[in-house]
């Protein structure tokens, strides 16, 4: 049987979750705005459409089972397997804003857990991934010394997404707090089972292939006129 999980594991998932992490995940839009700046979103059922897909073929497919993976190596201690997961992580990343967003918000949690758990061993072979800690990365080692379970950890990972992009939906589409609230209704129906195929997901089976995204993601780096840093 399962250990249960210690007191204030939930408390801490909720914490990771938050937007008031101080990670800057609010000011990213992961290729959103590209899309309504192209067109390709612009009223909440293209922007429902959009998200979905980014979240069934990009978070689903790459960065969960990353997490997953990333978890079950800081609880073996075994840093090699998660220096050459941060590796595949950080060669993925199709373009420079989205490798640019993984470091940042990667060192900006490290730099957080280390302000709470600095002598941690683990927490020390996280600082000392180079270039950086990519956030899933760094999400899994804060994820794992919470003792919160893998799904529940997964689904955390997903729904601080979820969340993020949900608000640069409302604010570059725009849309109102009533369709942004449909929107994570629909994120909440969908994500324990994307956690679930995640956590099962192994080395072979994880891919990160999204051609689309890549071109927007590169075509804002020099937009005219943008919010968000990606």
């Amino acid at each position: 049987m399962t250990a249960p999980a210690p007191e204030g594991a939930l408390l801490s998932l909720l914490w990771l979750a938050s937007p008031a992490l101080p990670v800057g995940g609010f000011s990213y839009s992961e290729g959103l705005e590209a899309a309504v700046d192209a067109g390709r979103v612009h009223d909440e059922a293209s922007a429902a459409k959009w998200l979905d897909d980014q979240l069934h073929l990009v978070l689903g497919r790459a960065e969960l089972p990353l997490v997953a993976a990333a978890h079950v190596a800081w609880a073996a201690g075994d840093v090699p397997r998660v220096a050459a997961l941060n590796d595949w992580l950080l060669a993925t990343r199709e373009s420079a804003e989205f490798r640019l967003q993984t470091l940042q918000m990667g060192r900006s949690l490290t730099d957080w857990l280390k302000q709470r758990d600095g002598d941690h061993p683990m927490v020390q072979a996280c600082r000392a991934l180079q270039p950086a800690a990519a956030w899933p990365v760094a999400f899994a080692l804060a994820a794992q010394r919470s003792g919160a379970p893998l799904h529940d950890a997964l689904q955390a990972f997903a729904f601080g997404w979820a969340e993020n992009l949900v608000q640069a939906a409302l604010k570059a589409v725009p849309l109102g707090q009533s369709a942004g609230q449909r929107l994570l209704a629909r994120f909440v129906d969908a994500i324990p089972a994307v956690a679930r195929q995640a956590a099962a997901c192994t080395d072979d089976e994880r891919q990160a292939f999204a051609p689309g995204l890549a071109i927007l993601s590169a075509r804002h780096e020099d937009q005219y006129s943008r919010l968000f840093r990606s």
